[in-house]
């Protein structure tokens, strides 16, 4: 907030906010959709499988990322109206715990999207061998080094984030990672066709390469949506650390709100994603609705 007062002396840009209302809207309706997609995979045990173990480690990061941006928000209006100060150590300890929560939340959404395209990935081109590779029990320990990775690197960052030496690993990270999953579907694409040749000889195996090519479609969306709704925020981070001084810098971090609006959105899409492009999800979710009502 004092690089944005700052900002405002220094840029004709005026602060772009968003209403309250509307924040608080959509993080319920992302928390409440991706709830949705662990009830769902919790209850269908059709759906206990590595790939939607992976994607219930996205929704719980997207969940997260909402509950940030709502935490965050009240603890605005809280200062606000009095009840808090802005610079007392209550106020600090509570403003780390936020920032490790948003931490978390990126770099779970970054892991698991990996994970998805890794198991994807196995899917398409060891299709035999899949089962005996990505087991129920080695896609668990896989999650649990992550969020174990996750949680350790979220606290430090948060505890140590005036410091450089820490900003610049954590923002060179989220490229990096990004780089490195799209490497791995342009080579997943690229390898698809000449793979469907030598698998067409086998029984349903046309079938079955088409369904992982639509879920190899279905991720790369998710990819191109998770890097629409996050590179402006942490954009933002780069922009505020390195040149929080520099007019045209100032007049990019004027749309923080709308920056971090974003990131909710990506919670919201998500789910919207899975319930439209996965059968057996519309299914089950067919079925909850039906036996509530």
């Amino acid at each position: 907030e004092n690089i944005s007062d700052f900002s405002l002396n220094i840029t004709d840009c005026a602060q772009v906010v968003v209403p309250e209302e509307v924040f608080f809207t959509v993080a319920a309706a992302g928390i409440l959709e991706n709830l949705l997609i662990l009830i769902a995979v919790i209850r269908n045990k059709n759906l206990h499988l590595p790939m939607y173990f992976f994607i219930c480690s996205l929704a719980i990061s997207d969940m997260l990322g909402s509950l940030y941006k709502t935490l965050e928000n009240i603890f605005i209006i809280l200062c606000k109206m009095g009840y808090l100060t802005r610079h007392g150590d209550f106020e600090k300890k509570l403003d780390d715990a936020m920032d490790s929560m948003f931490i978390l939340s990126l770099l779970g959404s970054i892991f698991s999207l990996l994970a998805i395209a890794a198991d994807r990935y196995i899917t398409i081109f060891y299709a035999l061998r899949y089962h005996n590779i990505m087991t129920l029990r080695r896609a668990l320990v896989i999650l649990a080094i992550i969020w174990a990775f996750c949680a350790g690197s979220s606290i430090a960052i948060a505890l140590f984030s005036y410091e450089a030496a820490t900003v610049i690993p954590f923002t060179i990270l989220f490229p990096l990672m990004m780089c490195f999953i799209l490497c791995l579907y342009v080579h997943m694409f690229l390898l698809a066709r000449s793979h469907a040749k030598k698998i067409a000889s086998l029984p349903s195996s046309t079938v079955h390469h088409r369904t992982n090519m639509k879920g190899a479609i279905t991720l790369t969306i998710f990819l191109g949506v998770f890097l629409c709704c996050w590179a402006p925020f942490v954009l933002h981070i780069l922009l505020a650390r390195f040149c929080p001084h520099n007019p045209y810098c100032a007049c990019y971090m004027s749309i923080f709100h709308v920056n971090g609006t974003l990131i909710m959105c990506n919670a919201i899409i998500n789910p919207m994603i899975f319930a439209f492009r996965s059968p057996e999800l519309r299914s089950t979710f067919k079925k909850m609705f039906y036996c509530s009502r």
